[in-house]
């Protein structure tokens, strides 16, 4: 963190668990990332030896970030990002993004994995015309989120909600929309959701394969049927085109004749 962040949580009081696989470390690993254990290389192994299109799975879906970040700053003027369920850092973090084109924006992670949370702090420094900070919570405590993301963000102003591959492993659709709803509920007319998770219907090779995962002991991650994506996004204004496969989604001009896979996101506005 820098001067220019809010207060940090206190440290996570837990170790990192290094006999489990963590969805954070294995996203890492297929990404490319060093911050990772055997274990989680074993597990992302497995995973892309039953469905090689993981790694571009994930590799689209931090594209599509890095593309609706920079749409939320240069096209709708955005300078503050609440990103709960952040992940471990790599390149092009939301900050970075966001920052690159307006170095004032202010930007708030969430997670509760103790590993992330120990290198957040070390890594994401601000620019100093803005800040960065970093919430030690879990998903399942929006009012907690928002509390916390106040010490930083102008929760009266426009802010986007970031959920990037993090609603997935809310196992109950109706508590996964009711945490969307209470996380939009703090922010004021004119805020983004801003979300991209894993999607059935597409790609039955991924679906298997997913199942699969989901059945060695680790935290489970369900896909969900693009309906159901969309349905996060009721009362708000779809963003054109709405809600597509991820490298559908405003692609940058020189990727060539990109193609649907089984990641679906967008953004929309709050009234």
């Amino acid at each position: 963190m820098t001067d220019h962040a809010a207060t940090p949580e206190p440290a996570a009081k837990e170790k990192v668990d290094t006999s489990v696989p963590a969805s954070a470390r294995i996203w890492n690993y297929w990404l490319g990332g060093k911050d990772n254990y055997p274990v989680d290389e074993e597990a992302g192994d497995a995973y892309a030896g039953a469905f090689p299109g993981i790694v571009t799975i994930a590799r689209s879906s931090r594209a599509y970030l890095r593309r609706s970040i920079r749409y939320l700053v240069e096209v709708e003027g955005v300078r503050q990002f609440l990103d709960v369920g952040t992940g471990l850092p790599t390149a092009d973090n939301t900050h970075q993004v966001a920052q690159r084109s307006a170095p004032e924006s202010r930007i708030v992670y969430v997670d509760n994995d103790p590993m992330v949370l120990a290198h957040a702090r070390a890594l994401l420094y601000s620019a100093p015309e803005g800040a960065t900070a970093y919430v030690d919570a879990s998903l399942y405590e929006p009012e907690r989120i928002l509390q916390a993301a106040a010490r930083t963000l102008d929760l009266s102003r426009p802010t986007a909600l970031i959920l990037s591959g993090i609603l997935g492993h809310v196992g109950d659709y109706e508590q996964a929309r009711d945490i969307v709803r209470r996380l939009l509920a703090g922010l004021p007319s004119g805020s983004f959701l801003n979300i991209n998770d894993g999607s059935r219907g597409t790609d039955p090779d991924y679906e298997r394969a997913q199942d699969a995962y989901n059945e060695t002991g680790a935290v489970p991650y369900f896909l969900r049927p693009v309906e159901q994506i969309t349905g996060y996004f009721e009362g708000l204004d779809l963003i054109e085109p709405g809600i597509v496969s991820v490298p559908l989604w405003h692609p940058d001009a020189d990727t060539p004749a990109p193609k649907p896979i089984g990641q679906h996101g967008g953004l929309g506005r709050k009234r």
